[in-house]
């Protein structure tokens, strides 16, 4: 993907999660599994402790290095309705889309070094960001 591509695959997965999520909030969920509103939940909290964290720090540091980080689920919205959960997700991947779009080609170019993954400019961390994407998509899609 180029890089217009790719912001436009990160900046549309919220329409995509929220179709399905709502076809996948009538099915049963399976025990130890999450459902659609954990799944949102996690993209969340994702969304806010490491895309915007680490997208702040390759616009503004030199090198940042991040170790692994595995949210849990966003805190809020334990009686929320779907549409409250992905609204929420929606505005936090937009403030994400605004930071990325807003940098220049020595931005774009900027980088950090993750633990696990090696050196990532900002083309890898939005691959890593559109792939996690599809995991969780892939989970509650059937």
């Amino acid at each position: 993907m180029n890089r217009e591509e790719l912001v436009a695959t990160f900046a549309g997965f919220p329409e995509r999660l929220g179709d399905a999520a709502r076809a996948a909030s009538d099915r049963p969920v399976t025990p130890g599994e999450w459902g659609p509103d954990e799944t949102v939940r996690h993209l969340i909290a994702v969304e806010d402790e490491v895309h915007r964290s680490r997208m702040a720090q390759v616009a503004t540091d030199d090198d940042p290095h991040w170790t692994w980080t595995e949210p849990g689920l966003a805190p809020g919205f334990d009686d929320a309705p779907i549409d409250a959960i992905l609204a929420a997700f929606a505005a936090a991947r937009a403030g994400n889309v605004a930071t990325v779009r807003a940098l220049d080609d020595d931005g774009w170019k900027r980088h950090g070094t993750h633990a696990t993954y090696g050196r990532l400019d900002v083309e890898g961390l939005l691959q890593l960001a559109t792939d996690h994407d599809a995991e969780h998509l892939g989970g509650i899609c059937p």
